[in-house]
């Protein structure tokens, strides 16, 4: 639908401007010199700007996305809408990295105030988790659409992942990423499954991997030689969807093949590219940017039809 894909470009577009500010933030923590270096202790002026900007950036977020596409549609009372069964899953996995991503990249920019490590990560996964929570609401009055459970699970399930870790080891040993290849399926529907690159990227789950990649130093004594920027990934996915719950046989008088829905779950090699030691700035923020994304390895893949396979090189 229409709301559904200016729905995911706003959403997309919020979060490319947090992850940029993150990048930018973090690519600095060791530079003294820097504006962005984050305070020794809790500074009032700081806060006070970090208030006002997200304060007022949220309130104009969400006053925009309403006025722009819920009010051309008819509302409802509160309802709930069940769509646990589309898309094998993958739109909940999307979810789980959206609420991950906007916690940590919303904690970095908290630090900047002087706040501690740990009071900044929860309220900066608060901030993640209200944002992603309002939009649910929005979809609980909108007729059209309905309040997911399904999804508001997935948002508390990325939020814990960072949160807790943050709690726990006060650094991310598990890092959520994300990988996209060419499922040859948009093009039979590719209002639906994407019609151009970036929104296939956004939209077609035949192509996308969700992983959750572990850097194998950080649960090591300190003195181990091993390769500190060396990850070990799982991974999950699934092929052969043109509908979300079921397949069509054919689309606007193009025959679907019948594909089979599978579910695929993987395990490959990794880097965190925040690992590879560097004193430019630029390569920080460019390794910060691109971290969310799997690096493409040898990967072994078991897919739910039982059928077992070796990827040279996989993404």
């Amino acid at each position: 639908m229409k709301f559904d894909q200016n729905k995911n470009r706003f959403i997309t577009a919020f979060m490319a401007v947090m992850m940029f500010l993150y990048a930018s933030v973090n690519a600095q923590l060791h530079d003294s010199t820097t504006f962005w270096q984050p305070a020794n202790h809790y500074q009032p002026k700081r806060g006070r700007v970090i208030a006002i900007g997200v304060g007022g950036a949220y309130v104009a977020s969400m006053s925009a996305l309403y006025s722009v596409w819920y009010k051309d549609y008819p509302q409802s009372k509160f309802h709930f809408f069940n769509d646990e069964k589309e898309w094998n899953q993958m739109d909940k996995f999307g979810h789980v990295g959206s609420a991950y991503y906007l916690g940590r990249w919303s904690t970095e920019i908290v630090r900047w105030t002087g706040i501690n490590q740990r009071k900044s990560a929860v309220i900066g996964t608060g901030m993640g988790y209200l944002f992603q929570t309002t939009i649910e609401v929005l979809d609980g009055f909108s007729s059209q659409w309905g309040f997911s459970a399904g999804d508001i699970i997935a948002n508390t399930a990325g939020s814990a992942l960072f949160l807790s870790q943050e709690l726990i080891w006060s650094e991310q040993r598990i890092t959520y990423k994300f990988s996209y290849h060419e499922s040859g399926l948009a093009k039979y529907r590719p209002n639906t499954l994407g019609s151009t690159l970036p929104e296939r990227i956004l939209k077609d789950y035949n192509g996308q991997t969700y992983w959750l990649s572990a850097n194998i130093y950080s649960f090591l004594p300190k003195e181990s030689k091993f390769p500190k920027w060396f990850n070990i990934a799982v991974g999950y996915g699934a092929d052969g969807m043109i509908g979300a719950e079921s397949n069509d046989v054919s689309y606007k008088g193009i025959a679907v093949p019948p594909y089979s829905r599978i579910r695929q779950f993987y395990v490959a090699a990794d880097i965190d590219l925040t690992k590879i030691k560097t004193k430019s700035p630029r390569l920080k923020t460019l390794f910060q940017l691109f971290n969310f994304v799997k690096f493409p390895s040898p990967t072994f893949e078991y897919r739910s039809s039982g059928r077992s396979l070796i990827h040279g090189f996989y993404f």
